[in-house]
């Protein structure tokens, strides 16, 4: 087959790439004279086709050369039919979002009909999130908990038992999310913390002598699994491999897990058991591994098994409500703004790596709890804060809370 025929069969045709405001096409096909190729161009706008703009003719050896770089740029080929492939793919487009979203409102309906067919549940957010019940491992609920709209899908997740993930500087609240949930609708939590002291046998089970008779003793994972209760994989970007591959077999929302060591005893999950884990540095949290010394490259393979989410720390707005609603009715919001701005600010020296200490909520509540008592920002903040960062770093949120405060007359 010489070099025309094979062009005429393969790339005679449409070449289109999408647009914010439509699609950019090329048309190629046969011209006047022998070997030689007709070029038109246009650029459609919504659904109104696009005149053509450009048409020139070239040759077989500059067609190749058009070709290779349309497919660098993102054009791919449709049909030869233009005007019809360009009407269906116009229609396409505009029909997508409504029908997706009457197919999600369907969806929808139809796991509220489910839940209201199981037993007690209760509403957190937006979500009916299933009651479990009362044991002392139920975390105890913080009233001034904010549940904001973004974490409704990991709700949903947590409803459809999803195995999530939730990636996030120190202290931006990512396992006190889970225990709210968990508390308010009375399921036990387990943690257990990757520290690098933790060994599989912590987590999975061990044998172990006592009283002259060797006993197995069940790790946190298969007690979560047996007892229905919810587990916690705290800074799992430091986890083990021998662990992540234990943990590899129940990330499916049925799998089951096998205890070599005792046999090949399989271990069923209750249905109540549900599996969470929290990083430091993995995934869109890549670029701050070196924030975070000894975290782990996790392979995609592994990540594709969960639901990841990245949880930023709350805005000045919501942590603003929330000083207000822990520490009512003496926290003013004038006072909750100054010092919700105060802790943005030191989270953004802490992502600029001029802090090497990050700001939680926590240790803000702590802050202004004490400076209600005292009176005195800088008095407060002695026992809060400074006395639990470097001495450099004490200077820079000393500098930070004077540029917010001015000192009393």
């Amino acid at each position: 087959m010489n070099a025309p025929d094979l062009i005429e069969d393969e790339y005679l045709g449409h070449y289109r790439r999408a647009t914010e405001t439509g699609a950019q096409w090329w048309r190629v096909t046969v011209a006047d004279r022998p070997e030689t190729y007709r070029l038109e161009h246009g650029v459609d706008e919504g659904d109104r086709p696009g005149a053509v703009d450009m048409d020139l003719v070239v040759d077989a050896e500059n067609l190749r050369a058009k070709l290779k770089k349309w497919r660098r740029e993102g054009f791919a080929m449709q049909s030869a039919d233009a005007a019809g492939e360009t009407s269906a793919s116009a229609a396409d487009r505009l029909a997508f979002m409504p029908e997706l979203q009457r197919a999600a409102a369907l969806a929808s309906a139809a796991k509220h009909r489910q839940r209201e067919e199981h037993e007690t549940s209760v509403r957190i957010g937006h979500v009916d999130v299933r009651c479990g019940v009362d044991n002392p491992l139920v975390p105890r609920i913080n009233p001034a908990y904010l549940f904001s709209m973004r974490f409704n899908d990991i709700l949903e997740d947590i409803v459809e038992n999803r195995r999530v993930m939730l990636i996030g500087h120190t202290g931006a609240g990512k396992t006190s999310l889970i225990e709210q949930v968990a508390a308010r609708s009375h399921h036990g939590v387990l943690r257990s913390n990757m520290n690098g002291q933790t060994t599989v046998g912590d987590f999975v089970g061990f044998w172990t002598v006592k009283g002259g008779e060797t006993l197995w003793v069940d790790g946190v994972l298969p007690t979560a699994m047996r007892e229905g209760l919810w587990l916690i994989v705290d800074e799992i970007d430091f986890a083990e491999p021998s662990i992540l591959a234990a943990l590899t077999a129940v990330l499916e929302p049925h799998g089951r897990l096998v205890l070599k060591e005792k046999g090949n005893e399989i271990v069923a999950p209750h249905p109540s058991f549900r599996l969470f884990a929290t990083a430091n540095a993995v995934g869109a949290m890549s670029q701050f591994r070196h924030l975070y010394q000894g975290a782990n490259l996790m392979n995609e393979a592994f990540l594709d098994r969960w639901r990841v989410y990245l949880l930023d720390y709350l805005s000045p707005a919501e942590e603003t409500d929330v000083l207000i609603r822990t520490l009512a009715p003496h926290m003013t919001r004038a006072l909750a703004a100054t010092l919700a701005a105060i802790a943005a600010d030191c989270r953004a020296a802490f992502a600029r790596e001029d802090l090497s200490s990050a700001f939680s909520t926590r240790r803000l509540l702590d802050w202004a709890e004490l400076m209600l008592r005292t009176g005195d920002p800088e008095r407060a903040a002695g026992p809060a804060i400074y006395a639990k960062v470097s001495p450099e770093d004490a200077a820079l949120i000393r500098g930070i809370i004077r540029h917010h405060i001015a000192p009393a007359g």
